[in-house]
């Protein structure tokens, strides 16, 4: 069955994941659980040098941990994550492939000195769990600046962009 798994990858606040299941549903049109009793330990991606976690090896031991999976798998964690050739990133994912992982580090508002703002940063997380499952059905970033599947370098992008994929996304992920 067509499925969408988010895997909480310590350290992760709980509420947040289970706040994301139900608009993630609906953004996908499929179920969307929590994994409850095997959280991921990152640590074996820490980069000392850089003081961030590879996002790359988070994607591979996501897949080698649900090689069965059926359907699509988000990690969702806390930590800062990097891959090699950028100084950060939100979140990495395959493209038209299984899995995907996304962190909230860069989504807080106190990380740029601003006083936390909850709902504000749920939409951030929201946003872009549904753009990196949207790169594991195949999307790609897309020009439409209000499309969800904009890129985004800045916390900032990620507040003007919407929340919903453009008509081109959307008929591209629906195949139409």
């Amino acid at each position: 069955m067509r499925s969408i798994l988010i895997v909480p990858i310590r350290p992760v606040d709980h509420a947040e994941l289970t706040a994301l299941v139900t608009p993630l549903s609906n953004a996908f049109e499929i179920p969307v659980s929590i994994e409850e009793s095997n959280y991921l330990d990152p640590a074996f991606a820490f980069d000392s040098y850089r003081n961030q976690f590879n996002s790359t090896s988070l994607i591979t031991a996501l897949l080698d941990r649900y090689p069965a999976q059926s359907g699509k798998i988000i990690g969702i964690t806390a930590v800062d994550l990097f891959v090699p050739v950028l100084t950060y990133v939100f979140g990495e994912a395959q493209l038209d492939g299984q899995a995907a992982v996304l962190s909230t580090f860069r989504l807080r508002e106190d990380l740029y000195g601003l006083e936390p703002n909850p709902k504000l940063e749920h939409i951030r997380l929201l946003k872009e769990a549904v753009h990196e499952l949207g790169h594991t059905y195949g999307l790609i970033h897309c020009h439409d600046p209000e499309c969800v599947m904009h890129s985004s370098t800045s916390a900032e992008e990620v507040d003007v962009k919407g929340k919903n994929f453009c008509g081109g996304c959307e008929k591209f992920l629906r195949g139409l």
